[in-house]
């Protein structure tokens, strides 16, 4: 990933840390993918996971979270046609669901809640990140 693209703003410390970004993966990019969600076995994936040295991971909702890991790292990949209004909390902080985003953190405490629900699929990508990629974002944003 091109965590370069990461900015002040991006960081959070409250309530708990975590980076919230949207548009780190050109959107080109992110179309390409999206239009192939549902096999990640393809080869635009293959390359995805190569070029970023990560594994991936569709989960349908935000239940399929794999809690285990030590940095959760979350890429939301909200359906096009999914007008709903819909906010995952971590540690009780709101961010909207929108597509394209990103958010990093060592919190367990991520939920999803609607305003209204209208599709089943809350579909978003798992990917992995390892303990030392992660400090390594967030210290260029510490004070």
């Amino acid at each position: 990933m091109n965590w370069n693209k990461l900015q002040t703003q991006h960081y959070h410390d409250e309530p708990v840390e975590h980076v919230c970004a949207t548009n780190i993966i050109e959107l080109n990019e992110y179309d390409r993918l999206y239009e192939n969600q549902n096999n990640l076995n393809h080869q635009v994936w293959q390359d995805f996971c190569e070029k970023y040295n990560t594994k991936a991971v569709l989960h349908e909702n935000f239940s399929k979270i794999n809690f285990n890991k030590e940095i959760i790292c979350l890429w939301f990949y909200k359906d096009r046609n999914d007008r709903t209004a819909a906010h995952v909390h971590i540690n009780g902080k709101q961010i909207r669901y929108n597509p394209n985003v990103f958010l990093l953190t060592k919190s367990k405490s991520i939920k999803m809640f609607y305003t209204e629900r209208k599709y089943i699929r809350s579909p978003l990508i798992q990917l992995d990140m390892t303990v030392e990629t992660y400090n390594n974002i967030v210290k260029r944003f510490q004070k």
